[in-house]
């Protein structure tokens, strides 16, 4: 299972990687600009009146070129705004994650192993953080500083989303490194005349290595949803970017007519996020 979800990580992560390309060679269509008065390539219109329906409604699926997977409610094609949405939920999953892992290991190491006030300081301020639910949390910061005027920038989301989740990987860190702390090799270790920062690095931090890994993909899987929930509700990533968040938002008018504009990007977020799961556990279990 492991296998077969990091194949299927990976094959979701190389079509982000191209959405240019597809973009560019495929669709023939700019995703971020407003296409209401536009036609596809045979000449129909990419907004349509349907019987019983008010307004114009965008054009469904074609399954081929250009709008394979129909437009969204501004005329946009679905297929490319959807892989130019999984390049942005993708790399603010992976900043978020590589800033959060690093943070909370620098902030458990230093709180584990030299301990008294130090540790008392740092476990206050995880208790803080680790006081507030996580959703609330990123909501809060999240409107007071997407208002911002980086508003726009990814880094934004990333950072949020990287502050609220810490205090649940330092935490394990921290009660991981109080107990090789007192373990018989850093004892022996210390015995032999090892200065404080060698038994650090050469005895203590190793044995971190197995944690960070298994935090790895699941940290990335929470910060996936936490940042779709933000998007809904228009105070996560922010145009001229999209994510999947953004499109599940952009699909909720068309659930009636076209329901694929909302359900496509809800069954990736869905597909990445039980692959990072399934990642986890493989590397929890691995001796």
């Amino acid at each position: 299972m492991g296998r077969v979800a990091a194949i299927l990580l990976a094959l979701l992560v190389g079509a982000c990687l191209a959405a240019p390309l597809y973009a560019a060679h495929v669709s023939g269509t700019d995703p971020f600009r407003t296409n209401v008065l536009g036609a596809l390539p045979d000449g129909a219109p990419v907004m349509e009146a349907l019987p019983g329906q008010l307004g114009a409604v965008p054009v469904g699926p074609g399954w081929r070129g250009a709008y394979a997977l129909g437009a969204d409610g501004l005329g946009r094609d679905v297929a490319a705004r959807l892989l130019y949405g999984g390049r942005a939920s993708l790399a603010i999953a992976a900043g978020a994650t590589l800033i959060c892992l690093t943070l909370a290991a620098v902030l458990g190491v230093l709180a584990g192993f030299l301990a008294g006030p130090v540790d008392a300081v740092i476990a206050g301020g995880l208790d803080l953080l680790w006081a507030f639910p996580v959703t609330l949390l990123a909501i809060c910061l999240a409107a007071v500083l997407v208002g911002s005027e980086q508003g726009g920038s990814l880094l934004i989301p990333a950072g949020i989303l990287s502050v609220v989740y810490i205090p649940y990987v330092a935490r394990p860190i921290r009660a991981q490194v109080a107990g090789l702390r007192h373990a018989e090799f850093v004892t022996a270790a210390r015995a032999t005349g090892a200065a404080p920062t060698r038994v650090l690095i050469r005895h203590i931090l190793p044995q971190l290595r197995g944690t960070l890994l298994a935090f790895l993909p699941l940290v990335a899987g929470m910060v996936l949803l936490t940042e779709a929930s933000l998007s809904v509700l228009s105070i996560g990533v922010q145009a001229p970017h999209a994510s999947w968040g953004t499109l599940l938002s952009d699909g909720q008018a068309l659930v009636s007519s076209r329901p694929l504009v909302a359900i496509a990007p809800g069954v990736l977020i869905l597909i990445t996020v039980l692959c990072l799961n399934v990642l986890a556990s493989t590397t929890k279990q691995r001796p």
